[in-house]
C-alpha cells in the first residue's frame, strides 16, 4: 500500500583496480498509494506506516490495493537530488529486508486471510452441528444461499460442511459424545424417577419417549434417555419390553424407585410386569376431572367454540374484530380455540372469550354472523366458570415443573383444591345453576378420586422428608403416623453409598465410644472393674435401628422452612447430620408429579419433524430429539 522511493547517488570519483565505489544514501519520505501522503521513513522503522493504515485507511484490504495496482500499475516516482542528474530507483536490497525484519518489522501478510487450521475446522463444525440440533434446523439449511453468503461473510477460509455431512457424520460424532456424558451422570445417580408417553407424528410414525429424573448435587435434574419409533402394538407386554430394555441399556434397573405415566390400562399393566411402583400422572388427573365438570357447561362451551371457529374461517369477520379493538383502545388479541385433550385450553377459550367480551358482541352485530350468540345468563356464566376453574390451572402449572421438587406438594394441592370447591358450595357465592352444577360435578369427581390420597407410600413420605410440610401435610393423623413409621424402617435397612457420609457415620460412632469412655482407656481397670459389672446391663448400643429413630425424631422436631425455599438446599446442608434420611431424600424427593417432560419431548418432536424435514428418518429424528434435550 506504501510507497517507499529511495534515491542513490554515484558518486564520480575514480575507480580503482578493486572496482571501489562510494555510495552516498538519502531517504525521502514514504508515499501512501491511496491518499498520496507523505510518510516519514527513518532508520528503516515501518511503525508510522502501520499507523497511517489503522488510522486513515481501516476498511481498505491488501487485496483490493493490489487489484488496483495491476489494472494500472504506477511507474516509479523520481526525485533528483541536488547537484546530481541520477534518477531514483526503488530499493530492493536484501539488506534493506534484513534490518526492517531484525527491527521488528510486521509483514504485510499478516493483514491477510489465512488458510484455516483443520482443529479450527473441526472445532467450528461442532459449532454448527450444536446450532442444528439446539435450534432444531433442518439439515439442508447449510446449503441455503442466505446462510452460506452469511458464513463466507463472517469467515471466508471456513469451508462450510454439506447437508449430507451433517448428517452422517456431525450430528453422529456429537450424539455419541453426549450419550456418553449423559450415561455416566445418570451412572452417579442414587435413584431415579422414570416417565413415558407415546405420541404418533405427521408422517404417522408412532414414537415413546422415556425421561429420567434424579437428585444431583442436591439438584433435580431431568435428562431424555430415549426417544424412539414403536413400531408395535401398544400393548402392556410390548410396552413393558421397551423400558425394561432402556433400563439395562442405561444400566439403572436397580434404582427406579416410581415410573410416571398417564392413568391408561396398557402402560399401568406395563408397570406392574416391570415391577415398578406407579405413580398417576396428577395434572392427567386434574384434566379427568375438570373434564368431567365442563360437562356441565357444554351447550354454553358449544356456543363460543362456533363463534371462535366463525372468526378463524371469515377473514372479513377478523378483520372486523381487528378494527373493532383498536377502536375500544384494547389490545390487538385473537380468539382461542381449545383442544379436546387439554382442559386448560378451554379454560383458556373462554378466558379470552370473556376479555374480548364487548368487541366479540359489536363485531357479530356489525358483520351480520350466522351463528347462535350467548345470552346475558350465559355470558354470566363463563365469567363465573373461569372464577372457577382459575386454581386448577395455577395448580396444573404448578406441578408441571421440572427443575424443583413437586411430588411432595401433591396432597395438599389436592387437598387445597377440595377445601376450595367445598367452600364455593357452601357459601352460595356463586348464582348461576350451571355453575353451581359445575361445582357439584368438579367436588364429586375429586372425592372420588382424592379419597385415599394420604395413603399413597410415595406421596406421603415425600411430603414428610420436605421440609417445608412434614406432618402439616395431613389431615388424617394416621396416616402421617404410617408414613413415619414406613421411612423409620426404610432408614433403618439403608444403606451409606456417599464415600464422604460414610466417613461422616464412622466418626460419629467413634465419637460415641470415645464419649462413652470419657476420654479414657476402654481396658479393664481394677478401680472401675465393679462399676463396670454393675452397668454393663444398662449400656445401649448404637444399632441403625436406634439411629434411624433418633434421626427422623430430630429431622421432626426442626422448625418449617419457607414454602419457597429449596428443600434439597436444606438437605445438603444437613447432609452430614441426617445420614440414613437423606439417603432417602435421594429416593422420595426425585419423584417428579407428573409426566409432562415426556409430553413436551413430543411438542419439540412436531418441530423437528416439520414440513420442511418431513422425509426426516425415525432415527435420525431420535438423534436430534436426544441432543436437543441433553445438550449443554
Amino acid at each position: 500500500m506504501l510507497s517507499l522511493t529511495r534515491v542513490a547517488a554515484i558518486s564520480s570519483g575514480d575507480h580503482g583496480a578493486g572496482g571501489n565505489e562510494q555510495l552516498r544514501g538519502a531517504y525521502v519520505p514514504g508515499i501512501c498509494k491511496i491518499c498520496k501522503a507523505n510518510i516519514s521513513y527513518k532508520g528503516g522503522s515501518t511503525a508510522n506506516f502501520k499507523r497511517h493504515l489503522k488510522t486513515r485507511h481501516p476498511g481498505v484490504s491488501l487485496g483490493e490495493v493490489r487489484r488496483v495496482e495491476e489494472a494500472s500499475p504506477e511507474a516509479p516516482s523520481e526525485a533528483p537530488l541536488a547537484g546530481s542528474s541520477q534518477q531514483q530507483q526503488p530499493s530492493t536490497s536484501g539488506d534493506s529486508r534484513g534490518r526492517g525484519q531484525a527491527m521488528g518489522q510486521s509483514r504485510m501478510t499478516q493483514f491477510m486471510s489465512r488458510p484455516i487450521t483443520p482443529q479450527r475446522q473441526k472445532a467450528l463444525d461442532e459449532q454448527l452441528a450444536k446450532m442444528v440440533v439446539w435450534d432444531l434446523q433442518p439439515f439442508s439449511f447449510v446449503e441455503d444461499r442466505g446462510f452460506k453468503a452469511f458464513t463466507k461473510a463472517l469467515n471466508p477460509s471456513y469451508t462450510l460442511p454439506g447437508r449430507k455431512t451433517v448428517s452422517k457424520v456431525l450430528v453422529p460424532q456429537l450424539y455419541a459424545s453426549c450419550h456418553a456424558s449423559v450415561k455416566e451422570r445418570v451412572g452417579h445417580a442414587a435413584a431415579v424417577c422414570p416417565t413415558t408417553d407415546c405420541w404418533t407424528s405427521r408422517t404417522t410414525h408412532s414414537y415413546m419417549s422415556v425421561t429420567c429424573h434424579f437428585v444431583e448435587e442436591y439438584d433435580l435434574v431431568s435428562c431424555l434417555l430415549d426417544c424412539f419409533q414403536f413400531s408395535d402394538r401398544h400393548t402392556a407386554d410390548n410396552l413393558s419390553e421397551h423400558l425394561l430394555r432402556i433400563t439395562r441399556e442405561w444400566e439403572i434397573q436397580e434404582k427406579v424407585v416410581a415410573c410416571v405415566t398417564d392413568g391408561a390400562s396398557n402402560i399401568t399393566l406395563a408397570i406392574q410386569k416391570c415391577r415398578w411402583k406407579h405413580l398417576h400422572c396428577f395434572a392427567h388427573t386434574l384434566n379427568l376431572i375438570v373434564r368431567g365438570g365442563l360437562k356441565k357447561l357444554a351447550d354454553t362451551t358449544d356456543k363460543v367454540k362456533h363463534i371462535v371457529d366463525h372468526f378463524h374461517r371469515s377473514s372479513l369477520s377478523a378483520e372486523k374484530l381487528r378494527a373493532t379493538l383498536a377502536q375500544m383502545g384494547l389490545p390487538d388479541l385473537k380468539v382461542l380455540q381449545d383442544c379436546p385433550t387439554r382442559w386448560n385450553s378451554t379454560f383458556y377459550m373462554l378466558k379470552r372469550f370473556v376479555k374480548l367480551r364487548d368487541a366479540i358482541i359489536t363485531t357479530l352485530a356489525l358483520v351480520n354472523a350466522a351463528v347462535s350468540t350467548l345470552t346475558h345468563e350465559e355470558w354470566e356464566a363463563i365469567e363465573e366458570a373461569c372464577e372457577v376453574l382459575q386454581p386448577y390451572e395455577e395448580v396444573t402449572v404448578e406441578i408441571s415443573g421440572e427443575g424443583y421438587v413437586t411430588a411432595s406438594k401433591i396432597i395438599l394441592l389436592a387437598r387445597g383444591l377440595q377445601r376450595l370447591i367445598a367452600s364455593h358450595l357452601r357459601t352460595g357465592r356463586f348464582k348461576q345453576p350451571v355453575v353451581v352444577s359445575l361445582l357439584t360435578a368438579l367436588n364429586g369427581e375429586m372425592a372420588k378420586r382424592f379419597h385415599r390420597i394420604e395413603s399413597n407410600t410415595l406421596l406421603s413420605e415425600s411430603s414428610i422428608l420436605d421440609p417445608r410440610f412434614k406432618r402439616k401435610t395431613f389431615s388424617d393423623d394416621q396416616a402421617a403416623n404410617d408414613a413415619i413409621q414406613r421411612l423409620t424402617n426404610a432408614a433403618a435397612q439403608a444403606t451409606i453409598s456417599d464415600p464422604s457420609q460414610q466417613e461422616a457415620l464412622v466418626e460419629q460412632g467413634a465419637a460415641g465410644e470415645q464419649g462413652a469412655a470419657g476420654g479414657q482407656s476402654t481396658g479393664e481397670s481394677m478401680i472401675w472393674g465393679d462399676f463396670d459389672a454393675q452397668v454393663s446391663g444398662l449400656v445401649s448400643h448404637a444399632n441403625p435401628g436406634t439411629e434411624a429413630t433418633l434421626e427422623i425424631r430430630s429431622f421432626l422436631q426442626e422448625a418449617l422452612i419457607p414454602r419457597s425455599s429449596n428443600p434439597l438446599t436444606w438437605w445438603k446442608s444437613r447432609s452430614v447430620i441426617y445420614l440414613r434420611l437423606t439417603r432417602l431424600m435421594m429416593e422420595r424427593l426425585c419423584v417428579v408429579a407428573t409426566s409432562v417432560p415426556s409430553e413436551r419431548v413430543f411438542s419439540k418432536m412436531g418441530l423437528i419433524i416439520s414440513e420442511r424435514r418431513s422425509r426426516l428418518s425415525p432415527s435420525k429424528a431420535q438423534q436430534v430429539m436426544f441432543l436437543n434435550a441433553n445438550l449443554r
